[in-house]
């Protein structure tokens, strides 16, 4: 492992920012870990369903201030798909042939894992499972869909949004969730904000990639004042607390995403800033470094399969019954503090499917 980490070391260009990519490790790993925490597979009566401890014990809504990490992976993924598309052009690469490789990184490991469940599903209702059932598996599996196909939506628009003014999309969620708010039958105004609301933290990565990475003021700027506007949207707007989607829940954050997931993202923004600093120094570190740009090289296998895991364990664990945390309804402080070790139950059933399917993303790499 020792002379493994010091090849990655070695083989690292000296130009390469490794603080962001460990932002997007860290990303990835943050929303990993925060589906693991929030989301429970209730098994009852052969049947399954999907539930949050956030429905029932919304007390443990700043846990999802720390896990839902998703603005800071299209932040640095505008900052990355900007200089990239810039550095392609500059190297006489056409715009098509720089969005494939892209697109390639994105769909290739997600066309293996929806290969898998199109023979899954099948065989598990062939097998007696509930029809139910089986859809709650496959959407929990497929959820992480939307990500991939607005990520690419927005990296095929690099060249146009690159030039953008973050402010713009703000703006634009701004005024839809007013309307949607105020405005009988403008409900379906919010998807603009799939949109939009991502665009936020892509522009400003895409404007940090023309004009340099901004300073620590900046980043306390962006720090305070996301995070101020967040709290007064969620205790005078009337926005829920919980900053990931609650099964259940009249209103949430990010389905679509609203003015107050928006904000937060900005404070993770700023927050990403404070932290270049630090993490450079500490990528200086082979062992730190190798950990990122493992996890790097398999960021994509790594989120679209982090689910699967679940559903994996819960399957096999239930032979030995309903146990604690994993299969009973998230619903008291018994399932909070069994939750957690599970974790490394998860992650070691992750490892064994970035094992098998790493392939495809590897591939799409080379």
């Amino acid at each position: 492992m020792r002379d493994l980490l010091t090849r990655l070391d070695a083989a690292t260009p000296a130009d390469r920012d490794r603080a962001l990519d460990a932002l997007r490790a860290l990303a990835v790993l943050g929303v990993v870990i925060g589906h693991w925490l929030v989301t429970a597979l209730v098994m009852e009566s052969g049947t399954v369903r999907v539930a949050s401890p956030l429905r029932s014990m919304p007390q443990l809504a700043p846990v999802s201030w720390v896990f839902q990490t998703l603005a800071v992976f299209f932040l640095v993924g505008g900052l990355v798909a900007t200089r990239g598309h810039l550095r392609a052009r500059a190297r006489g690469v056409s715009y098509g042939r720089w969005l494939a490789g892209r697109a390639a990184r994105l769909f290739r490991p997600a066309a293996a894992l929806v290969a898998v469940w199109a023979v899954a599903a099948p065989a598990m209702l062939a097998w007696g499972a509930e029809l139910e059932s089986v859809w709650a598996l496959v959407k929990l599996v497929l959820s992480p869909m939307w990500f991939l196909l607005v990520f690419a939506a927005l990296t095929a628009a690099t060249p146009l949004v690159s030039r953008l003014h973050p402010a713009w999309p703000l703006a634009v969620v701004g005024v839809v969730d007013l309307a949607r708010f105020t405005v009988d039958g403008a409900d379906g105004l919010g998807w603009v904000n799939v949109v939009a609301g991502w665009l936020v933290p892509y522009c400003m990565g895409a404007a940090w990639a023309r004009r340099g990475l901004p300073g620590r003021a900046a980043g306390w700027a962006l720090l305070a004042g996301g995070g101020a506007a967040a709290v007064a949207l969620v205790t005078w707007g009337g926005y829920p607390a919980a900053m990931v989607g609650v099964p259940g829940a009249p209103l949430s954050n990010l389905d679509p995403p609203s003015l107050a997931a928006v904000a937060f993202g900005l404070a993770q923004s700023g927050a990403a800033v404070l932290l270049l600093g630090p993490l450079r120094r500490l990528l200086r570190r082979p062992a730190a470094w190798g950990a990122v740009a493992l996890t790097n090289l398999a960021a994509m296998t790594i989120f679209l399969w982090h689910q699967t895991a679940t559903i994996a364990v819960a399957s096999v664990a239930l032979l030995a019954g309903r146990l604690p945390g994993l299969h009973t309804a998230p619903d008291g402080l018994g399932w909070v503090l069994a939750r957690p070790a599970w974790l490394p139950v998860f992650a070691a059933v992750l490892l064994v499917c970035c094992t098998a399917f790493h392939v495809h993303e590897r591939r799409a790499a080379g």
